[in-house]
């Protein structure tokens, strides 16, 4: 007996499937992304079985390291672990107009020289890349263009050209014709995926995909979709500031947590091999409110300016804003100082705020964010030399943190003079001549070593 079509609801935030219509997800909780699709009834047998695989010995599977592919961009590089592995697919996402698509076509002029590059554009003509090729100076004969949207014909494709490299630019305007929903929606975002996926790793091409965010800044479609493939790549930063930051947040092929930082010039984006130094670029001397954080983007340590204001509320409740930091750690920093150092900030606003577009994640930029408040609160400036990690507990300790050595190597490259860590990672530390190292305990002896 034929089965007949099958309608379901699927979240397009979570790929959650319920079989009724709801105006909120009941997995994630969002409203307004329950989609309807109808699900075609497979015609072939349950019963029918592909061709059995055969299994490897263990021992028998070599380990030898194939040569990793240089993109031109050391930054790149860098975030993916020292270039593109043979059949590795990479997934990079960012906001629109932040520069995914200038990356990628920067990259074909690097690698066309020698390689064969099948750049699919399912959003823009053959006319219209060009044009950007010409102004990014993308001139290579091994670029391929084809603007398609149906996979089918994109594998087709790689069938026929078998290329080196393979660009989807992007996966939300993708579509499978065995697939009864129109492209964007979590079927077709997942089904796609899989299916040039198979392709490349079967013929050992590397595969990069762009991915559309949605308004919270993730990679839009199912969570699948990032699971299934081995590097994503998320482009942040402001698309009206020059500095964009690239961040690897999975990697089966390198370290996690990398940067990589690029400033957008008119000839495309530009490699920024000294992120402290331009992130500290412009820093004014002599302010009250300032602090130089040094933090860990992976393996790399970057020395990042947070800046702080505090002023007298005029309403009721007093506003806790931040930008490049979580606000709740802001809130839960704001009760510590009060509690236990004695500065209040209860009848005051306070505002913190990164420089450059960095947000720092880690625990280590506590500290720092800390003694801006309470410069700002005092209105006493840090010395212009001076820079400081750290970890703030709930009592007002300073906890110690990972690679105190070299956060305090790149302090001292960049001609700080003094560095505040936590007392406990003294102990790791040699002695240095060209820095003064001062180790603190509590948040209060942070504030007496500025003396």
């Amino acid at each position: 007996m034929a089965q007949k079509n099958k309608t379901v609801y699927i979240c397009s935030e979570c790929g959650a499937e319920s079989l009724k219509p709801a105006g909120r997800c009941f997995t994630c909780g969002a409203w307004g992304t329950v989609q309807e699709e109808i699900r075609v009834a497979s015609t072939a047998s349950s019963r029918t079985v592909t061709a059995a695989a055969k299994p490897t010995r263990l021992r028998d599977v070599s380990t030898a390291e194939d040569p990793r592919i240089l993109t031109g961009l050391s930054e790149l590089d860098r975030v993916l672990g020292g270039g593109i592995v043979r059949g590795g697919v990479m997934l990079i996402g960012g906001n629109p107009g932040i520069g995914k698509s200038t990356l990628l076509l920067q990259i074909c002029e690097t690698l066309g020289a020698d390689k064969r590059i099948l750049y699919v554009s399912g959003e823009e003509s053959a006319r219209q890349i060009k044009l950007r090729a010409d102004r990014l100076g993308v001139n290579s004969e091994n670029v391929l263009l084809l603007c398609e949207t149906d996979v089918d014909a994109i594998l087709a494709a790689i069938d026929s050209e078998s290329p080196d490299l393979v660009i989807i630019d992007s996966i939300q305007t993708m579509s499978l014709q065995a697939v009864a929903s129109s492209p964007g929606s979590v079927t077709q975002v997942r089904e796609c995926t899989s299916a040039l996926m198979r392709a490349v790793k079967a013929a050992d091409i590397p595969l990069f995909i762009v991915g559309h965010v949605n308004k919270d800044g993730a990679i839009a479609g199912p969570k699948v979709m990032e699971h299934i493939v081995d590097c994503v790549l998320y482009f942040e930063g402001d698309r009206h500031s020059s500095y964009r930051l690239l961040r690897c947040v999975k990697n089966r092929y390198g370290a996690t947590d990398e940067i990589g930082m690029f400033e957008m010039r008119d000839k495309g984006l530009v490699g920024v091999e000294n992120p402290s130094l331009a992130l500290l670029s412009g820093r004014p001397v002599n302010v009250s409110g300032i602090c130089v954080a040094c933090t860990m983007e992976g393996s790399r340590p970057i020395l990042a300016e947070v800046q702080g204001l505090v002023s007298p509320t005029a309403f009721g409740n007093p506003r806790r804003m931040s930008t490049g930091f979580d606000q709740n750690r802001l809130a839960l920093l704001l009760a510590v100082l009060e509690k236990r150092a004695g500065y209040f900030f209860s009848n005051l606003d306070a505002y913190m705020n990164v420089v450059g577009g960095l947000w720092l994640n880690e625990p280590a930029a506590e500290l720092p964010v800390a003694l801006a408040l309470v410069t700002a609160l005092k209105d006493k400036p840090v010395s212009e030399g001076v820079a400081a990690f750290g970890e703030v507990g709930l009592t007002g300790e300073i906890r110690s943190v990972s690679q105190a050595d070299a956060r305090v190597a790149e302090a001292a490259r960049l001609g700080f003079k003094k560095v505040l860590l936590p007392y406990h990672n003294l102990q790791g530390l040699a002695p240095r001549n060209d820095i003064e190292i001062i180790g603190v305990k509590t948040v209060r002896d942070a504030f007496e070593a500025l003396d």
